[in-house]
């Protein structure tokens, strides 16, 4: 009998699994479809201060074993989501919850942070610094050491539970960031967001997506979230979750090798919605045919 648990920050998780931030809305969606409490956890849609429209459409662009997405953190309000979408979460899943967070400046990640500490259903914090997609926030925080230490710093001054910081692949050395992270307190590292890309059509010469660029996702970039997790193991000591393009049992596999103790499945439930159950259902045929006892022994096994 294989053994799938592992254990994040002390809690442990009946199987890696978490399903991405922003495919998988407040969790309450994709519960009418299955009982989702199969899941190792999810990350709820991004969360702000204040509430948001989001972008001007077009957001989303076809791409070559992919998608662009440009959705601008569209959500009702951290004021809401305590008062609206965690009751309606509280019915369907028993676990603890992933609350992703994002901000446009120190005070609103910080404010946005220490309002949902206090509840119950957060089990973890996952501090979004590298949404391409927004002006004025999001990425630039997470473009230079400092800012991410600051962001940190901040964070970690109000809240009591585990904090995430969600790192970009857009910048030229996601080590050094990482570093700063761990040296600010943060309690593990989230890898990767998306790529920036964008698409142009062809009969009217101009961006598909309104906000002229997006954020790349799906499996064209699993070899490079893979890349990001591998080297950020090697330089911190902190757990990672990996994702970014993963959408498979054998990816998931591969991900926890290169460093990542739970990974995150993004795009892929946008393709299909069951594709976490699916990959859970998956595992324990897939440890054992690569001769895998437990995934706990995994962590980090390719260094």
């Amino acid at each position: 009998m294989v053994d799938t648990r592992v254990t994040l920050n002390s809690t442990v998780l009946d199987n890696p699994i978490i399903p991405a931030s922003g495919t998988f809305g407040y969790g309450w969606e994709f519960a009418e479809l299955y009982d989702i409490n199969c899941l190792g956890s999810f990350s709820f849609k991004g969360t702000t201060k204040e509430p948001r429209f989001g972008n001007q459409t077009p957001r989303i662009a076809e791409c070559p074993g992919g998608m662009l997405n440009a959705v601008g953190l569209q959500n009702p309000g951290v004021e809401k989501v305590i008062s609206e979408q965690l009751p309606k979460l509280r019915k369907c899943f028993s676990k603890k919850v992933i609350a992703n967070v994002s901000g446009f400046c120190v005070e609103d990640y910080a404010y946005t942070c220490n309002k949902l500490d206090s509840q119950p259903q957060v089990g973890w914090f996952e501090v979004n610094i590298s949404c391409p997609n927004v002006h004025g926030g999001g990425m630039s925080f997470g473009t230079s050491a400092e800012s991410a230490f600051e962001v940190t710093k901040a964070v970690k001054a109000v809240t009591t539970k585990p904090v995430y910081m969600k790192l970009s692949p857009n910048v030229t050395d996601i080590v050094n960031i990482a570093k700063a992270c761990e040296e600010a307190g943060a309690d593990g590292i989230s890898l990767i967001n998306t790529l920036t890309g964008m698409r142009i059509s062809l009969k009217n010469r101009k961006p598909i997506i309104a906000n002229t660029t997006g954020g790349y996702s799906g499996d064209a970039i699993f070899p490079v979230a893979l890349r990001c997790v591998y080297q950020v193991y090697e330089a911190v000591n902190l757990p990672i979750i990996g994702m970014g393009g993963i959408s498979s049992a054998e990816d998931v596999i591969e991900m926890m090798l290169a460093g990542a103790t739970a990974v995150q499945i993004g795009a892929a439930n946008l393709i299909n919605p069951f594709i976490c159950k699916e990959i859970i259902e998956q595992l324990p045929q897939t440890m054992q045919k690569y001769n895998i006892n437990s995934l706990t022994e995994i962590i980090g096994g390719a260094h």
